[in-house]
């Protein structure tokens, strides 16, 4: 396998399977359906390939190289390193439970919802194997295209207005990256030293850029990139076009939204606007901490007000996410791992309630908290399902949001007590909303008479949970090979990150304060390589 692009494939193959369900027959449904699940189930099966035969090493894996616009030096560079390729497996995982669970939800221009879900993977994917930035920066900006549509054409009532406030607040974002993008090209272009193919090499950018840009420029190009990305996440206070687009989404959408397309926020963050800006990152490390407390205590007091299930696990998102963000930014091996942990977990237990949501939708053509009631008896299994991920979101211990959050916090409260006491109050105060909408949903009596002929569910609906119910007591109860998959590239960060951690003495310390072996091996060769930097630098 090691000879095949495999990257290229992960990419591409849904962008193909596309291209093929174009000439099927508009009177053939089932094989538009079967299509799409085989071709986003592929690509789900080679990730896990790409996993099973992933070795952390001095480059990134699976790397690919091939000039493309030689008049910009722009090349088609692929490769991904642990971070990235957890997010390649969640981004393979997610888009076939997301067309599972849209078999029998849509029924107009079905052709063109699957051909656009496929094509919103394969932007997706190329977003997290691109090592080129302005390779990334075409697939930010093609994963645009399909999301819109999904929700514009196949959303609720307020489609069109959800659709192009999602539009508008992310193409300002990325204007302002694309701006910081072309200024820092021109610093590369005029340094000395820099190889002509590694213009737009984001390894070389990562090395690079925190000599060659003073701090005070620094500051600005790193805002110019963090906006963007805090968009995206969304962290408060650019969080607003998250609710209307997940209320007027159709499922899948809104299964994709909170499982994957949020995540690239964070991923931004970690991958380009902290190693490229270290030092403005650092100064402005707590204004980003207070922002994603800011974000926990509102949006759960948010949830805590909503009416409509969707929109409450939408705002219930805004505060998970801030608990990454805080991670992250935290200055600590414990928070930022944390903070990746969390990016998996939100995209598990968030992705199956809105799943859940869709479950009920589809019976009752309602949302509303108090809609329902006296589902538990009424629908069992379902009743037991719901719980099941409602326990995950509160991080209940034993389930995956336990450890992720444990993390954050206990990372967070070591270079920012008071935000993580304060932060902590979202773990209370996620357990009232979630467990609130509970109550109302599945105890006391049915609002409607017909609600007590509503089927329980279906063979295909639980197959399309299922995987997310075992990996939610999976990394509930051995979260280590995440944790380990995506140690290095977090370590990184935080060195980047906590000016208190001298890289020039981590070879000299005799007992490594993270207590692991591999992350500070990571440090020691982080050290190694900035040092033989500067003094390259110096030398000229």
């Amino acid at each position: 396998m090691g000879s095949l692009p495999m990257l290229s494939i992960l990419i591409f193959l849904p962008a193909v399977a596309a291209l093929l369900l174009s000439f099927v027959p508009d009177d053939k449904p089932e094989l538009v359906k079967g299509g799409a699940l085989a071709a986003a189930l592929a690509d789900f099966v080679l990730s896990l390939v790409a996993l099973n035969g992933f070795q952390e090493g001095a480059g990134l894996a699976y790397a690919e190289a091939i000039p493309w616009i030689p008049a910009l030096h722009a090349w088609y560079r692929l490769g991904v390193d642990g971070l990235a390729l957890s997010m390649v497996v969640l981004t393979g995982l997610i888009t076939p439970l997301a067309i599972m669970g849209s078999w029998h939800a849509v029924h107009k221009q079905l052709k063109g919802f699957f051909i656009a879900l496929l094509l919103l993977e394969s932007g997706m994917m190329g977003v997290f194997c691109a090592a080129d930035l302005l390779l990334f920066y075409v697939f930010w900006e093609v994963m645009l295209i399909p999301m819109a549509l999904l929700i514009g054409i196949w959303g609720g009532p307020r489609r069109l207005y959800a659709s192009v406030k999602f539009v508008l607040y992310t193409m300002a974002g990325s204007l302002l990256m694309f701006v910081a993008i072309v200024y820092c090209w021109l610093v590369m272009t005029n340094a000395r030293g820099v190889a002509p193919d590694a213009m737009f090499q984001i390894s070389a950018w990562q090395q690079a850029l925190p000599t060659l840009i003073e701090p005070t420029v620094q500051v600005w190009l790193f805002l110019a990139f963090a906006i963007s990305f805090a968009i995206k996440v969304p962290m408060f206070p650019v969080h607003t076009w998250l609710p209307d687009a997940h209320v007027e989404a159709p499922t899948a959408g809104s299964v994709i939204l909170a499982g994957v397309l949020l995540k690239m926020g964070s991923y931004g963050f970690l991958r380009f606007a902290i190693p490229f800006f270290p030092a403005a990152a650092a100064e402005l490390a707590s204004v980003f901490v207070w922002l994603s407390v800011i974000g926990i205590v509102y949006g759960s007091f948010m949830a805590m007000a909503q009416t409509d299930i969707k929109k409450l696990i939408a705002y219930s998102s805004v505060a998970h996410l801030g608990f990454v963000m805080a991670g992250i930014f935290s200055g600590t091996v414990e928070g930022a791992q944390g903070g990746v942990l969390q990016m998996v977990n939100h995209g598990i237990s968030t992705g199956a309630l809105f799943l859940l949501v869709g479950v009920i939708y589809e019976r009752a053509h309602t949302r509303g908290v108090k809609d329902f009631g006296g589902l538990a008896k009424i629908m069992p299994v379902y009743a037991t399902i719901f719980l099941i991920v409602t326990l995950s979101s509160i991080g209940l211990p034993g389930t995956n949001g336990f450890v992720g959050e444990f993390l954050i916090l206990l990372g967070t409260f070591q270079t920012y007590p008071v935000a993580a006491v304060v932060g902590a109050l979202g773990v209370v105060l996620g357990a009232v909303y979630m467990l609130t909408l509970y109550r109302n949903v599945f105890f006391g009596a049915p609002a409607k008479e017909e609600w007590k002929s509503l089927p329980d569910m279906t063979g295909l609906e639980l197959a399309t949970l299922a995987p997310l119910l075992v990996l939610i007591f999976v990394l509930g109860l051995l979260p280590t090979p995440l944790l380990k998959l995506t140690e290095a590239s977090v370590t990184d960060v935080v060195t980047d990150l906590n000016p208190l951690i001298d890289l020039k003495a981590a070879p000299a310390l005799v007992d490594p304060p993270s207590g692991s072996p591999v992350m500070w091996g990571a440090l020691q060769r982080g050290s190694n390589e900035a040092e033989a930097f500067v003094t390259a630098e110096l030398s000229r």
